[in-house]
């Protein structure tokens, strides 16, 4: 069975300054906005569950039809959010784990403005060989 997945870096203004169709399933550029609303329209319901809650994976907050989003929120407030079909949530919480490293690096990069869209090449091929690893 494929498996669908779009991932996520919303800056804590609510920019996203990441975005990776991260699945195995074929990409249609249809889907590819419906994603994109979906996991716009779930940033409310994330925005909610951070400041209840001390733990930086919110697991699955919000459902459409199949689909699940997951998100992990870290310190400085910056939302990593996947939309996925599958059950794995320690693969998830894997995933989340090594990327927000990867995005602790990138904002230790003197040459990058936090809150600007991430555009290398090498946090680009990392996140998505992390998610055949983990999803």
């Amino acid at each position: 069975m494929a498996s669908t997945a779009c991932f996520i870096i919303v800056s804590k203004n609510d920019i996203p300054i990441y975005e990776a169709e991260v699945g195995s399933a074929a990409k249609k550029e249809e889907a590819a906005h419906q994603h994109q609303f979906i996991l716009h329209a779930a940033l409310d319901i994330v925005q909610d569950l951070a400041w209840t809650t001390s733990a930086m994976f919110l697991k699955a907050v919000d459902r459409f039809n199949d689909l699940v989003v997951s998100v992990y929120v870290t310190a400085g407030h910056t939302r990593l959010m996947l939309l996925h079909d599958s059950r794995n949530e320690d693969g998830i919480k894997s995933f989340f784990q090594e990327v927000h490293e990867l995005y602790v690096k990138i904002l230790l990069n003197p040459l990058y403005l936090p809150g600007s869209r991430i555009t290398s090449s090498h946090f680009d091929t990392k996140v998505r060989a992390l998610a055949r690893k983990y999803l």
